[in-house]
């Protein structure tokens, strides 16, 4: 059951570049109809349920894509472990949604939208895109997705009128969701066969699924607890939506940069199971390449254009974003690099105790950096402390693999990546001085700007943008 890395590359690519492109038709259109207050609410109030999803599920998606990917050749198997990861599955949900209700649902400020957010919850129970993740079957996922997400899109602009209709927003996110997730139960029957399974041991995958567990919750720690303490210790939600939109935007350019390990992390599974470390090598090295190529730009373009993208894309009243994203554009190249390190090599090769070890000491670090600088800057000090944590978890990473990675080759890999970056810089600059801060400036600054980033890696004779040239040659032959 061999997959084509390259085709399930971009199969996600073309998922998660869809996924881009959709936000920047609906946030522009939020950001203004709902308001900074009701997108801080949204902000804060998803936060809390993710903590519930994410005890719920414990490690259990990770777990199963990285079980199945070893035994995507044995339909036996595979079988079997889908069956009783899922059981698991439900199991842990249903009290994690129990609790939830219980807490959320009754009483509270915010009580009528956690009431909706229970189906964000019976939707991930339902969620076993993990294995089809598992068995490289990425355009089952990705061609289900494109469809609900873009369904989800048109709801909203007809239906989400007034500062009034947050209500509707929640809604429509989690139905699609819901919708979402069951319609992959359609191909299940194809991939399965309940046949030879007896005796389910559940036992085996809850203790191995509790590894996984603790890393997941410091890592939502120093994603989600961002806004669960803005939102709590400032009384303004509105400063939750400035960093809630700002965040937005980062991440939502890292999912560029991010997508690959999705897909690489069966594959390598699978590598490791057959004993095939030559192998591993070449992907990590191709996927720290990749990592550069896109970040290291990205990080330049967005420090660039931020002043004048920000009033234009989101409105009046949100100037604030702009130096919170400034501030986390780092990130791109931390969480692209820790993407390759944890999820990619340390994670499919059974290294869960060092993975464990960097993203609870970067847990550790945001929270106190959060509980110091929040109360005093806001949205600002939360962004700071975003940033110094994902710093502490990829140099954690790199010290935890030192003896498996050659970081001196990699580090030699940034050379072209940094030299294009700067002469991009200096186009960008030359075009600010002479055109002024206008919308049309900054859209010649993009075109510009990528323009020259390309030819100056086509002068340098960039091996990776050959590799991926070569194999766009072969394909249009």
């Amino acid at each position: 059951m061999a997959k084509s890395v390259k085709k399930n590359y971009i199969y996600n690519l073309i998922y998660q570049i869809v996924a881009i492109i959709l936000p920047f038709i609906t946030t522009p259109y939020l950001s203004r109809v709902l308001g900074a207050t009701n997108i801080g609410i949204y902000g804060y109030t998803l936060s809390i349920s993710t903590y519930f999803i994410l005890f719920g599920s414990l490690g259990i998606a990770l777990y199963g894509q990285r079980e199945i990917a070893y035994e995507q050749n044995n339909i036996k198997k595979y079988s079997k472990s889908f069956i009783e990861i899922l059981s698991l599955r439900i199991i842990t949900m249903t009290i994690s949604l129990a609790l939830f209700y219980l807490i959320f649902c009754i009483n509270g400020e915010f009580n009528n939208y956690f009431k909706i957010l229970t189906l964000e919850l019976i939707a991930n129970t339902l969620d076993i895109s993990w294995f089809f993740q598992g068995l490289e079957e990425f355009k089952k996922t990705v061609g289900r997705n494109l469809i609900i997400k873009t369904i989800s899109v048109i709801l909203i602009f007809i239906f989400v009128k007034t500062k009034n209709d947050l209500n509707i927003y929640f809604i429509i996110y989690t139905v699609s969701i819901l919708i979402g997730n069951l319609s992959l139960w359609l191909y299940l029957p194809k991939f399965i066969t309940l046949k030879y399974i007896k005796k389910l041991n559940l036992k085996k995958h809850f203790k191995a699924t509790l590894v996984l567990f603790i890393p997941q919750i410091a890592i939502q720690i120093y994603t989600i607890l961002d806004k669960t303490m803005l939102g709590t210790i400032i009384v303004n939600k509105a400063e939750v939506g400035y960093y809630t939109q700002a965040e937005k935007m980062i991440k939502l350019m890292l999912t560029i940069i991010t997508s690959l390990g999705t897909v690489m992390l069966p594959r390598i599974a699978s590598s490791y199971a057959k004993g095939d470390s030559e192998t591993i090598k070449i992907y990590i090295t191709r996927a720290f390449n990749l990592v550069f190529l896109i970040s290291i730009p990205m990080i330049v373009g967005i420090v660039c254009i931020s002043n004048v993208f920000v009033p234009w894309f989101f409105g009046k009243g949100y100037d604030k974003v702009i130096p919170i994203m400034i501030i986390l554009t780092p990130i791109l190249l931390f969480i692209g690099m820790s993407n390759v390190i944890g999820m990619q090599y340390l994670l499919p090769t059974k290294k869960q105790k060092e993975y464990t070890y960097s993203v609870i000491i970067g847990a550790i670090v945001n929270f106190l950096i959060n509980l110091i600088l929040i109360p005093r800057y806001g949205a600002i000090g939360a962004a700071i402390g975003t940033i110094i944590a994902e710093a502490t978890v990829t140099v954690s990473q790199i010290f935890y693999t030192k003896k498996y990675i050659d970081y001196k080759k990699i580090l030699k890999l940034t050379k072209n990546y940094f030299i294009s970056s700067i002469v991009m810089l200096i186009m960008i600059l030359i075009i600010k001085i002479t055109m002024g801060n206008s919308l049309f400036s900054m859209f010649v600054q993009i075109g510009v700007g990528v323009t020259a980033y390309g030819i100056c890696l086509l002068i340098l004779k960039d091996k990776f943008v050959q590799y991926f040239i070569n194999i766009f040659l072969n394909y249009i032959k």
